[in-house]
């Protein structure tokens, strides 16, 4: 049986000292970050495995669905390499360096992509240097940098929820000397809207061509929306750009740990001698290798994702919450109450939703489950919010 471990994305970007130290940096605009107490990781209350299984999981951005037969079968092929350190690993470089059109030296693997991102901080963050983001983004606050004395300049979203690009490019060029990374969640986590891909070419054509911009694209998979594109194409075209992709989301692989990431090879080659460099497991290297060829179940999930996810939103919309459109395998909808007790109330339904993301505190995050998980949400959400709730 495969057990989960190794570090989550969550877990590693959950520990950021920071402050606005900076000499002349201008206030408006930005927040110094330091660690927020988050609402507790669902799975600490939990007992065994009977109880964990009978909950709704709407907290985690999880794929409800499962790893695709093709899939399985690779992974569990894979067993009798379980007692060896060197093994046939499956092509999983290969692979992805085929899908992308790449080569070997451009990809960076790691035990999920919060590894990518370590080893981006490890090698980008000494410790006088900044990283720029948004505010929230993937956690609560942006709290990218694991090293003590980095420092994060994070720039608010903008009222309708959309990342301030301008404002980005501002912050980044006055403190360019000490602007070690920039790094921008694209579709955003947790809002679950896109950054117009105008948007990134701008910051990128506008910023000073040496800082490295690390780009997550977790959510890439779940995105149709015409105004979104991946930026594979500035790593092919050399630029300091570093791609990070995961196959916790789409390929349903979130408890066995891998991801990866694309960059041009002088930056990988930068990276790499941070990283542990056997953290990942043999079943996931060759079930990795066997989602990327599956194109077909990666449509599937797309589609009912999308199905599930708009059908939800439009019960919400219709009972006069306020929603953010959504692009991902999740959405927010403003309960116009602190999120950390409404979700103990849903947690004593048997359903876990997101934690609370500062400053959008009244905001809840919605993970998107199967069609009985959402019906189960509805049923629950209405029982904590009769009507007339939505003011």
């Amino acid at each position: 049986m495969v057990s989960k471990g190794g570090t989550t994305r969550r877990q590693f970007v959950g520990a950021l000292a920071a402050g606005l130290g900076y000499g002349g940096l201008p206030a408006t605009g930005l927040r110094a970050q330091g660690r927020r107490a988050t609402q507790a990781d669902p799975d600490d209350a939990l007992t065994g495995p009977p109880e964990y299984q009978k909950l709704v999981k709407l907290a985690s951005n999880e794929n409800p669905y499962g790893p695709s037969e093709q899939v399985m079968k690779a992974m569990n092929d894979a067993w009798p390499y379980a007692n060896r350190y060197v093994y046939p690993n499956g092509g999983i470089v290969e692979a992805i360096a085929e899908h992308h059109g790449v080569k070997a030296d451009n990809i960076l693997l790691g035990a999920g992509s919060a590894e990518v991102l370590k080893a981006a901080d490890d090698a980008f963050l000494p410790d006088h240097r900044r990283v720029v983001g948004v505010e929230p983004t993937f956690e609560s606050v942006y709290r990218y940098a694991t090293n003590s004395k980095a420092q994060a300049l994070a720039v608010p979203l903008r009222e309708d929820f959309a990342v301030d690009i301008k404002e980005i490019i501002r912050v980044v060029r006055s403190n360019a000397r000490d602007v070690g990374l920039v790094y921008l969640c694209n579709p955003n986590n947790p809002t679950g809207n896109i950054i117009h891909k105008d948007d990134i070419k701008l910051m990128l054509d506008s910023i000073p061509e040496e800082i490295p911009v690390l780009i997550d694209e977790a959510y890439y998979h779940f995105v149709d929306n015409p105004d979104y594109e991946t930026s594979l194409k500035y790593v092919l075209q050399g630029r300091k750009v570093i791609v990070t992709r995961t196959f916790s989301k789409i390929a349903a692989l979130a408890g066995m740990r891998l991801g990866y990431g694309i960059a041009p090879k002088e930056v990988i080659a930068q990276m790499r001698p941070v990283t542990y460099g056997n953290s990942i497991n043999a079943l996931v290297k060759h079930g990795g290798a066997a989602a990327l060829k599956d194109a077909s179940n990666q449509g599937r999930i797309r589609e009912l994702n999308k199905q599930v996810r708009e059908q939800t939103m439009a019960e919400l919309r219709s009972m006069g919450y306020r929603l953010i459109p959504s692009d991902t395998n999740f959405f927010m909808v403003n309960v116009k109450r602190d999120v950390r007790s409404v979700g103990e109330e849903f947690q004593k339904k048997g359903i876990l939703v997101g934690r609370k993301f500062p400053p959008m505190d009244e905001w809840l995050r919605v993970s998107v489950g199967s069609s009985d998980d959402m019906r189960r949400f509805i049923t629950a959400f209405k029982e904590i919010f009769p009507p007339g709730s939505a003011g």
